[in-house]
């Protein structure tokens, strides 16, 4: 049985990809922060599942909790075939970067970028010694060609960085049976963050050039099939899912 680590998977797309992972057979293990009442509503929804899904508290931007999580994922299941790296803060409050304090520079890299350095570096040992592994980070519309972003420039250099963060990783660990891809859902907005892809094609508000959101299950669906293991040709990839709204963007640029 395929096991997956999910950071910040209780809710959100976190949830989303949770749930698709466990509705395919895997063994998930979640982690999340601060919201129990999430996590109580996903172990209630999935209690014929409570096998095959552990839940583990913790923060992503402390070493300490990287290290619990990770061991006790191990430990539970023997082995950690997926990482998804949907855990990071986001930035709500828009100004010039140098308005931003070295204290918002550094919750910005170290919850988007160096978390994940991190977690990598305690997964990917382990994934060597199966010859199997699937990586998965997170990005920003168009995040792949490094555009500056205006008033959320400390997010942006984060997952730019993350780029080539994946990219390296997906070269180095190529011959282990690693693959590192990256999703970009553009900005999706809250209410669609756990919506199905029927739902958005009930909304009446046109968000993308294809006419829907892109929705919590899109993405999910996306990691799943870049997760199987037939997907090894795509590694060191950025999945742009934006219903072709980078599409417009890169013709007027």
């Amino acid at each position: 049985m395929r096991h997956a680590i999910i950071t910040a998977g209780s809710k959100g797309l976190g949830r989303m990809v949770t749930e698709a992972f466990l509705a395919k057979g895997y063994a998930v293990t979640v982690n999340y922060r601060s919201d129990e009442k999430a996590v109580v509503d996903l172990k209630t929804k999935w209690e014929a599942a409570q096998d095959r899904l552990q839940v583990i508290k913790g923060d992503m931007t402390r070493r300490e909790d990287i290290d619990a999580l990770v061991e006790g994922a191990y430990r539970r299941f023997g082995r950690i075939d997926c990482l998804i790296n949907n855990a990071g803060p986001f930035v709500f409050t828009r100004k010039p970067i140098i308005d931003y304090s070295e204290d918002e520079w550094f919750e910005m890299i170290n919850g988007n970028l160096t978390s994940v350095f991190r977690l990598v570096k305690k997964v990917v040992p382990i994934m060597r010694r199966q010859h199997f592994g699937r990586i998965i980070t997170y990005g920003f519309q168009n995040a792949d060609v490094a555009p500056g972003w205006i008033h959320r420039g400390p997010f942006a250099a984060a997952k730019t960085g993350l780029v080539s963060l994946t990219r390296t990783i997906a070269l180095e660990e190529a011959a282990y049976g690693i693959t590192a891809n990256m999703v970009l859902p553009g900005l999706i907005e809250d209410d669609m963050k756990e919506a199905t892809i029927a739902m958005a094609r009930e909304d009446r508000k046109k968000r993308t050039p294809i006419g829907r959101s892109v929705t919590g299950e899109d993405i999910a669906r996306t990691i799943l099939f870049l997760c199987a293991e037939d997907s090894e040709m795509i590694t060191g990839a950025v999945v742009d899912m934006t219903g072709g709204k980078d599409v417009i963007n890169r013709m007027r640029s």
